[in-house]
């Protein structure tokens, strides 16, 4: 490589030793091995004593002397030629945190509203955007195995942040576009006309954010860390530390920002919440990521990557494997590694460097069962509507406490996240005593092939009901039954009075039946089969009265209602609102309070009297109750979860870079990512197979199983050894280089003997010939 502006951080010119890294401003191989530091040409930057700024570099040339060598190595130096140290950490660093600040803001940013955007913008129910979302989730871990390849076998770690970034950004401009209502509106009544075309670029969207983002995963901390030297653990151990508050800073502002603006109404020809503005701003912070990443691409050491590292770890499994089956027999004497098998044809070094992955991953095992537990949480986002309080309040705890965790998280390397472990899993009594009481006003809706429904009695004269498999039901005027009633969907006959009806009811749909003087006249009213979202209350008037009415508040008008029909249903915020109801030529007020989350329905009878006292006449049905359980409920869950979580991952990233070799940190980056992906899988199955109906009970499932894990783990991160990677690879470096030179030393001798037997029998020869022996 020629030096580029005068710097460089490699070797120029050194055969076996082209591109490699400088260590202390030397040639990693003249530190190591001065006999293979022939002839290399070095750029050093050496500083003054008394001055901060670098002299002139300069080219020195390195001999077979080890004391020449150690002679530069004493000088002062700045241990890369091009980035400068600010308070003992390179300044590249600075360029990569924000990076992942940015990054995380745009990720976390379009998380948080898209299980809102797939139930509220693509109308899907529940359980589709809940498998949907675990899916994508899932998939953002599973593509860091391709992008850890394609770092460490083809394009490095810098080019493929960079590469994957751009991909990235397309995604979540896609994103960004699918949430824009306007473009296939062309009714102009604020929906989408052709669904297909917002689904269709949501997934590719979706598909490319989860390659992007996951494949910069395992390079982004890799890729920091190779930034230190090796007498930087210290600094190094401080960055995944900072690195990981980064995460959660960009986490916490984009949680609290995304659904502000997708609260906000937007749009060309009707106003709807604003999605794409929601999806936009994230898109434009991960373009403010990738230039910055860029900008700073000068100060970076990039390691080269070191060939299809990958396809030769497989290779080499594969090889010892199918040796170690050919050599089963007892006659073969057993090894001490089963990777050892591989030795007749890999390379001892990279053998050494398979056990070191091997023995990581191994540890790995038991970890996705951590994460099943923890990305529970993601049901959360549906669960606030079930809650006394809004579910911005909860995030924003979470993410304040966890950076205030990271201040007091002692990060030093430990092969044992159990304390995270443990701590995931002491969410399990607040739950117990969380969920039952959510149950409380937690309706039972219908399932896929059921229907309820209510009935209601319109008219001045007692009525009787007969519903298949019910007793019959007597209703006195402007009465209403108690709660809704289960039946097959489906066409079912009811007995109304002496008349019989028939009546189709939907699948999976709530109804209430309007049952006026004249039973023929009877009307099917849908009604709600969820909670409301964000707290609201859903109120509806039905009018029994002969005459039109209008409804209003003071902030709203319900609109008005024809005779013996009904209004659509308003929501409204919880607290105390004021109702005026009027005809054409009287009025009355009053006043209810309201909770969260509830349902109503109000009916006028027939018999409603106009006066200051007109409540008393209204019949009011409680379809949904209010929200009982407070969102404080949910402070120890996550004060324990986030709690596990900064000890858990902060140390995982930083043993996962300290326990891999140097051409495979980034793979081993992403197989403790993978582990995420396997633990969002295991609650698709159990979700999908299970049919636990108690959400508490699933939860008390996965705590369980996480206890028993965790002590299964505890007892094999005791029997885990610390390594040294670069320790154990320079070792093998020096036995190979030494036994090469004992090889070369062998072949010289034989070559020598060679030739002095050759000299000697040329000799005898000579001695032995008269003719020659004449002519001396």
């Amino acid at each position: 490589m020629v030096p580029n502006n005068n710097t460089t951080q490699y070797i120029n010119g050194g055969g076996d030793t082209e591109g490699q890294r400088l260590v202390h401003g030397v040639p990693e191989a003249a530190m190591q091995y001065p006999r293979q530091a022939r002839n290399i040409a070095v750029c050093i930057e050496f500083k003054d004593s008394d001055e901060e700024e670098a002299v002139p570099l300069k080219q020195y040339q390195f001999t077979d002397s080890e004391a020449e060598v150690n002679q530069y190595e004493s000088q002062r130096y700045s241990w890369t030629a091009v980035s400068k140290v600010v308070c003992g950490y390179p300044l590249s660093i600075f360029f990569i945190v924000v990076n992942e600040f940015c990054e995380r803001f745009s990720y976390y940013g379009m998380r948080a509203v898209l299980v809102l955007y797939f139930k509220y913008f693509l109308r899907w129910d529940n359980d589709l955007s809940t498998s949907i979302y675990h899916t994508f989730v899932a998939l953002c871990y599973l593509t860091p195995i391709l992008g850890a390849i394609v770092a460490d076998s083809w394009l490095g770690k810098f080019k493929t942040i960079i590469y994957l970034s751009i991909v990235y950004a397309i995604g979540q401009v896609a994103m960004a576009v699918s949430a824009i209502h306007d473009i296939t509106d062309t009714n102009r009544d604020g929906t989408p006309d052709n669904m297909t075309f917002h689904v269709a670029l949501a997934m590719v969207g979706l598909f490319l954010i989860a390659l992007g983002t996951g494949g910069i995963k395992p390079c982004v901390a890799a890729f920091g860390g190779d930034q230190f030297n090796e007498n930087q653990e210290k600094q190094r151990r401080t960055f995944f530390s900072v690195f990981y508050l980064c995460i959660n800073g960009g986490s916490l502002l984009s949680t609290i920002i995304t659904p502000i603006l997708r609260a906000q109404d937007c749009g060309i020809y009707s106003q709807q919440k604003c999605y794409s503005l929601a999806f936009g701003v994230p898109a434009a912070l991960m373009v403010v990521a990738l230039v910055v990443f860029i900008v700073g691409s000068g100060m970076y050491y990039k390691a080269e990557p070191q060939g299809n590292i990958m396809l030769d770890v497989c290779k080499c499994i594969n090889f010892a494997i199918a040796n170690r089956f050919r050599h089963r027999s007892k006659q073969f004497p057993k090894r001490e590694h089963w990777m050892d098998w591989a030795e007749e044809k890999y390379d001892k070094l990279l053998i050494a460097q398979i056990k070191m992955v091997l023995k990581v991953l191994f540890l790995y095992i038991p970890l996705p069962m951590f994460w099943t537990l923890f990305d529970q949480k993601g049901l959360l986002v549906i669960q606030p509507d079930q809650m006394q309080l809004g579910m911005m309040y909860c995030t924003l705890y979470e993410q304040i406490l966890t950076v205030k965790l990271m201040f007091l998280k002692d990060c030093q390397p430990h092969p044992d996240p159990n304390p995270g472990a443990y701590h995931g899993q002491c969410n399990l009594p607040p739950d117990q005593k969380m969920w039952p009481e959510l149950y409380k006003t937690l309706p039972t809706f219908p399932s896929s092939s059921q229907s309820q429904v209510k009935l209601l009695n319109m008219g001045s004269n007692p009525l009787t009901v007969t519903l298949p498999g019910y007793e019959a039901q007597t209703l006195s005027p402007a009465q209403a039954s108690g709660d809704f009633f289960t039946l097959e969907a489906g066409n079912v006959t009811f007995t109304i009075g002496s008349t019989l009806q028939n009546i189709t009811l939907d699948n999976k749909q709530r109804h209430t039946l309007l049952i006026p003087s004249d039973v023929n006249q009877w009307k099917l009213m849908d009604s709600l089969t969820e909670k409301p979202e964000q707290g609201n209350n859903a109120i509806r008037f039905v009018n029994g009265m002969s005459t039109a009415l209008e409804v209003s508040t003071p902030t709203f008008n319900v609109g008005q209602i024809e005779p013996l029909f009904y209004s659509n249903y308003s929501l409204i915020k919880n607290g105390q609102v004021a109702f005026t109801i009027k005809d054409n030529t009287q009025s009355c007020e009053f006043s209810r309070d309201f909770g969260f989350g509830s349902s109503y329905v109000f009916f006028i009878p027939s018999t409603f009297a106009f006066g200051p006292n007109c409540h008393e006449s209204l019949t009011v049905m409680e379809d949904i109750k209010p929200n009982t359980a407070h969102m404080a409920l949910q402070i120890p869950q996550y004060f324990f979860i986030t709690a596990g979580e900064v000890m858990f991952s902060v140390t995982g990233l930083e043993f996962s870079y300290s326990q891999a070799p140097n051409n495979m940190k980034a793979v081993l980056q992403a197989g403790w990512l993978f582990t995420v992906a396997i633990g969002n899988f295991i609650v698709l199955i159990v979700a999908e197979l299970a049919k636990i109906p108690k959400q508490w009970a699933e939860y008390i499932l996965f705590a369980s199983l996480l206890m028993a894990v965790c002590v299964i783990f505890s007892i094999m991160a005791y029997f885990y050894t610390y390594i040294d990677p670069s320790e154990i690879e320079a070792q093998f470096r020096k036995k190979l280089d030494d036994d090469d030179d004992h090889k070369k030393q062998q072949k010289m001798g034989v070559e020598m003997d060679r030739k002095d037997s050759d000299k000697d029998s040329s000799s005898s020869d000579d001695e032995a010939d008269p003719d020659k022996q004449t002519k001396m």
